[in-house]
């Protein structure tokens, strides 16, 4: 990709969409992307796939007075971008007005566009790849008790964001992607005959040379397959639960689905009117840090225009953020967070080692994966399906499989016991175990 070729082109499509706009007496906002890869995947040591990608798009929305309407396409032509404003203004004559809708102010616009270092060029070709993918399966399919592989991979991919509006903000900027991962499946015979169980790992980066190596990638999806074999039945009572890093993250998650500007005007929201609260115990903060050099979701600007900056959506315990962009904001009387296309870079505190978790824990259930959509943030019900470790005494003592773990996500954050430093930094949202006080455990 000839990348300085690009961020001209997507500059000059959207200020070309701008002018547009405003010869019919309109204000725009114009979002476009231009992405390129390859892919690779392999089963069993033979290619199941070689995948070349290149992709582009562009969307426009205008607004006259309190009128929105927006469209998109695939064709960069001057006549098709002519045709996209044109039928966005059309649809903007047959919306009703809504007072929220509308630019982000002026004078909230970003005006200098940090370099994030995030885009770092693979010159990686389909047979390489290939023989990443097939060195990473190998050394999986190496390990005791793995039968069979659901496929290894390898990719990359580098693409430009740019976004304009009639502000006279453009901005584009380049980034970059890559990854490789491996499934595998591990099987055992026992009284009741063969069991199999299935594990894998990914990662992914930025930078190739920040990736793991493929043969770790292998052996640790091995090791996750192999170690959930001999699963047992436990007890259903009220236990400690230890979600793993690779979970704990979803937790995370749950809360800031919670305090995102689109639940708490649609009043589905079960922390609606918390702002201010205590939510969490005093140790905890949680924080974005969107200009991260490097980072997985690092963006110097946000999907209205505005400069990103870091937070802290809670300190000390007590929620001091919601999550919103422009239109949410001015739903709920607020102001902007700069979150318009949610968080960047989440991280919240740490208190313990992972030993020191278990420990505090005693007896109870060490959560590695988790299924099923049990979870309601209208009233913060959560109840999900739940596979992992029996604990006893601060020490595992063998896997369990086909539980559910259940309880409020009210009592579930104010009830935390400590955050591990065995952070899994491998997304957006980074964070260690996640020791929960008290859960309902419902076993067979």
């Amino acid at each position: 990709m000839d990348i300085e070729r690009e961020l001209d082109t997507l500059q000059d499509r959207i200020r070309l969409a701008l002018h547009i706009a405003e010869q019919h007496q309109a204000t725009a906002e114009v979002g476009a992307y231009q992405d390129q890869g390859l892919s690779v995947s392999v089963r069993n040591g033979d290619v199941d796939k070689v995948e070349f990608t290149r992709n582009h798009g562009f969307g426009i929305t205008v607004y006259r007075g309190q009128c929105k309407g927006s469209a998109s396409t695939s064709d960069f032509s001057d006549a098709a971008i002519e045709r996209a404003v044109k039928a966005a203004l059309d649809v903007a004559t047959h919306t009703a007005p809504d007072a929220c809708s509308g630019l982000a102010d002026a004078a909230l616009m970003a005006r200098d566009i940090a370099d994030l270092d995030l885009y770092h060029p693979w010159a990686i070709d389909p047979q390489q790849a290939i023989q990443m993918a097939q060195a990473c399966e190998a050394a999986g399919l190496s390990q005791p008790h793995i039968k069979n592989s659901d496929g290894a991979y390898v990719g990359t991919s580098a693409s430009v964001r740019a976004y304009g509006n009639s502000h006279g903000l453009v901005v584009a900027y380049p980034q970059s992607r890559h990854g490789i991962s491996c499934a595998l499946i591990a099987a055992e015979t026992g009284p009741k005959g063969e069991t199999m169980e299935r594990g894998g790992w990914s990662y992914s980066h930025r930078v190739p040379g920040q990736l793991q190596e493929g043969a770790d990638v292998g052996r640790k999806a091995a090791e996750r397959a192999a170690r959930k074999l001999g699963s047992r039945a436990v007890p259903t009572g009220e236990f400690p639960v230890l979600y793993a890093p690779e979970i704990a993250g979803g937790l995370l998650g749950h809360f800031i689905g919670a305090i995102s500007g689109g639940s708490l005007y649609r009043h589905s929201s079960f922390l609606e009117n918390s702002l201010g609260q205590t939510l969490f115990p005093d140790w905890m903060n949680i924080f974005e840090l969107p200009h991260l050099p490097q980072g997985p979701a690092s963006a110097p600007v946000d999907g209205d225009g505005l400069a990103t900056y870091g937070k802290h959506f809670v300190e000390q315990g007590i929620l001091k953020h919601y999550v919103l962009g422009t239109y949410s904001a001015r739903r709920l009387g607020l102001q902007s967070t700069a979150n318009a296309g949610g968080v960047r870079n989440l991280r919240c505190s740490s208190t313990h080692s992972l030993d020191e978790l278990l420990s505090m824990m005693g007896t109870g259930l060490l959560v590695t994966d988790v299924m099923g959509q049990g979870v309601n943030l209208v009233t913060g019900h959560y109840s999900r399906g739940a596979a992992g470790f029996w604990v006893e005494n601060g020490t595992l003592q063998f896997p369990v499989s086909e539980v559910t773990v259940a309880a409020n996500l009210r009592d579930m954050f104010r009830n935390l016991r400590g955050v591990g430093s065995d952070v899994d930094a491998r997304g957006n949202v980074q964070v260690g175990s996640i020791l929960v006080d008290s859960m309902t455990v419902a076993g067979k």
